[in-house]
């Protein structure tokens, strides 16, 4: 039981309930599992929540704190980290993202994949975020989540469009996977949470996309919502053909992790967020990616999962927002609000 401590440092019992669905409902973690928690010096709070969850259940766990193995930023997860982790049945990632860490959380996901390990991806949780995605009802969430993916898996295409401009055709190949992360996880893929969104790596994207909501990884703490700083990305042949934004430091930022490897302005992933517990963009990417809306991430499609031919050693979600979404002729969302 690595840092058991952390069982004796306070929090805010506000914390509890978004701690107690994310153990017993999202990967309802049993007395004979283990489960191992990575977390950092400013997600502790949150950690010990879920440590005193994981303790009513009775599980045996390991808690590693990064900055107790390695400075940060660093692009490597420390090797007895790894090594703990493939030892465990379940676990959780709740940490801060930061700059050039997502090989760091690659090779995570690795150990998780490769032992089939039920993981809860937490990257950039908050107290926000506790308080609100992860008080969802997420069976609910799953319930909404399997009648659409039903639906989208017999798409050839689907249409996107909203009042500030997104008007996108994405096509499907049925050879490539449709994918469920509800906040209810498997062992078939690791989920972030809190959960809601289903998604793929399309074939072919075209059309004008409105990033109105915000931008991934650590770009979105930097600029949070874009409601007033929207990027225009023109995408061609599934590749960003053309960038516009009034914040020239954001569009320079995000020109350049676009342009990091020959499929980083490559549209990787299709989803479309399900969490109907979510209502407005928050400016975390964790939750926001969860908004019933439509999001694109360029660079990595998830080819593990997704069955995708392709990689990149990036992956960028943007999100829009107040969107009309189509598969093929059958409406199912009007700006923003699911009509199945």
């Amino acid at each position: 039981m690595k840092n058991s401590f952390i069982a004796d440092i306070s929090f805010d019992n506000r914390l509890s309930e978004g701690a107690h669905n994310a153990i017993n409902v999202c990967l309802r973690l049993k007395p004979d599992e283990r489960i191992t928690i990575i977390t950092d010096n400013d997600t502790l709070e949150i950690a010990c929540a879920l440590v005193s969850e994981i303790k009513k259940v009775g599980s045996e766990f390991s808690l590693f704190v990064i900055e107790d193995y390695t400075a940060r930023p660093s692009p490597n997860m420390p090797q007895p980290i790894l090594d703990d982790l493939a030892k465990s049945q379940v676990s959780i990632f709740c940490a801060q993202a930061q700059m050039g860490e997502l090989s760091m959380r690659i090779q995570m996901t690795s150990v998780v994949n490769m032992h089939k390990i039920r993981h809860a991806h937490m990257v950039n949780i908050n107290t926000q975020i506790m308080l609100e995605g992860m008080r969802a009802d997420f069976l609910i969430i799953d319930d909404l989540s399997q009648r659409l993916i039903t639906k989208a898996r017999k798409a050839r295409y689907i249409k996107a469009k909203s009042d500030a401009g997104t008007d996108i055709v994405a096509e499907f190949s049925h050879k490539l996977n449709w994918l469920k992360t509800s906040g209810i996880i498997s062992v078939d893929k690791w989920g972030n949470l809190p959960g809601g969104e289903i998604f793929t790596s399309p074939q072919n994207v075209e059309g004008l996309f409105v990033v109105d909501g915000v931008v991934g990884d650590y770009l979105c703490q930097k600029y949070g919502d874009l409601k007033n700083n929207p990027v225009y990305i023109e995408i061609e042949d599934s590749r960003i053909k053309n960038m516009t934004c009034k914040n020239s430091a954001l569009l320079d930022e995000l020109t350049a992790y676009t342009m990091t490897d020959e499929n980083s302005n490559r549209v990787g992933e299709f989803a479309i967020g399900t969490n109907i517990g979510i209502s407005k963009v928050i400016g975390h990417i964790l939750q926001d990616e969860k908004l019933p809306s439509i999001h694109m991430a360029f660079g990595h499609p998830y080819s593990e999962h997704t069955g995708a031919d392709w990689v990149s050693t990036t992956h960028i979600d943007c999100v829009g927002v107040d969107i009309d979404i189509w598969l093929e002729d059958d409406k199912v969302m009007d700006k923003g609000k699911f009509l199945i």
